[in-house]
């Protein structure tokens, strides 16, 4: 490999989209925001001489140009991809299937990390030295981008692999709210006991998940994490690539963790629309709201949306990424879900077994069924909140919102 210089990337590369939020006392300039994968000096002389191996799909990137050719313009030894839900080009749709391939570009062959192979096998990862992981989470529970982050530690240390995590911002880094999962509900959209919004960048919870022990098998595992840049986490922090399809923007990023617990009931979230996970509806509303969407398959898409071509009728959670700044800001909100079980007539038709794996607690619905208030929900999960918060504040890489 060709020797590495010094590679001033930071004086030269754009910076990434950021601003923060303001303070009584003072006025500060704010500076640019850049993701580890920016830092290229920190890990480009690990990589030197090495096989590699890249978790990563289309948020994976340095100055909109991706990691993969990144790396591959300066010589370094890409030998494979791994790729989450959604797929290496982040367009396939929640839940498809996501196969193997090689990207055309590059002939770089892509391992999927979604379906029936969640975990890469010692087959897949023979020959790899060391694997970069490289994927913009958003901070919820239930988005699974941790859940295979959780699988590639364990893979990496089963098979002596060195591993990087390239750290990124937490688009809802600035809280922490919702109830914290029962283990006994444990599935891939919810592996360990942390609430719904954890206020961790993918790095620190990395960290986390070695640290406690969560991870089983990975107390020997040889990681490093390439931190942030200019990053603290009260910053409002806006994605440069969407993450994937049915978050297009920091509006629906804002909305998702109060409006996905929806995906555990008969209520259309806005998936086929313009407008995914910032409204909700139904068909039966109809005569109850006067807002109304209906859900298209977009292109290319395999599956319909639910509730495809009818008239949901419902409510817009969030016209614009300020709206759902102020009105979700440092909290979880239930009241949409509530509303929606109000006013559907079939309560007993309301929710679907996913809901419990969503919520992470098996409580949260039976709160809903009785008409528990929002304020009254919401404290009946301070303890084991308060109880995390030890544990989060042990692994915490940046200046703190607390």
């Amino acid at each position: 490999m060709k020797r590495f210089g010094l590679y001033l990337l930071f004086a030269v590369l754009m910076p990434v989209c950021v601003w923060a939020q303001g303070t009584d006392d003072e006025e500060e300039e704010d500076l640019p925001v850049y993701p580890g994968a920016y830092d290229m000096n920190a890990y480009l002389p690990m990589l030197e001489g090495k096989k590699v191996g890249i978790v990563m799909n289309q948020t994976s990137e340095i100055n909109r140009t991706s990691l993969l050719d990144t790396l591959l313009s300066r010589n370094v030894k890409v030998k494979k991809v791994y790729t989450p839900e959604h797929g290496f080009r982040g367009l396939s749709a929640e839940g498809e299937t996501v196969e193997n391939g090689v990207d055309a570009k590059t002939k770089t062959p892509i391992v999927s990390l979604y379906g029936n192979n969640k975990k890469p096998t010692d087959k897949q990862l023979k020959g790899i030295d060391v694997m970069i992981f490289d994927l913009q989470d958003v901070g919820v529970r239930f988005y699974t981008y941790i859940s295979t982050l959780e699988y590639v530690m364990q893979a990496c240390a089963e098979n002596d692999i060195h591993l990087i995590v390239l750290d990124r911002p937490n688009p809802n880094g600035f809280y922490i709210d919702g109830p914290v999962l029962d283990t006994s509900l444990r599935s891939f959209v919810g592996m360990q006991p942390v609430p719904i919004v954890y206020g961790m960048t993918i790095g620190e919870y990395a960290k986390m998940l070695q640290g406690e022990g969560w991870a089983k098998g990975t107390e020997q595992l040889k990681m490093d994490v390439i931190l942030c840049k200019n990053y603290e986490h009260f910053i409002r922090y806006k994605l440069p690539v969407a993450p994937s399809p049915n978050l297009p923007n920091a509006t629906s990023i804002l909305c998702y963790p109060s409006l996905c617990l929806m995906e555990g009931t008969v209520m259309s979230i806005g998936r086929g629309t313009d407008k995914p996970f910032q409204q909700w509806g139904h068909p039966s509303l109809k005569g109850k709201s006067s807002y109304y969407f209906t859900p298209v398959p977009y292109w290319g898409q395999k599956t319909k949306p639910l509730h495809a071509y009818q008239d949901c009728y419902g409510q817009l959670a969030a016209m614009n990424e300020s709206d759902a700044y102020y009105l979700l800001k440092d909290q979880l909100r239930l009241l949409f879900i509530q509303k929606a079980y109000y006013l559907f007539p079939e309560k007993d038709k309301f929710f679907n077994d996913y809901f419990e794996k969503l919520a992470g607690t098996r409580e949260l619905r039976r709160q809903i069924e009785k008409g528990v208030k929002e304020e009254d929900i919401k404290a009946s999960w301070q303890k084991d909140i308060n109880a995390f918060k030890k544990i989060r504040k042990k692994y915490v890489l940046y200046k703190d919102f607390e």
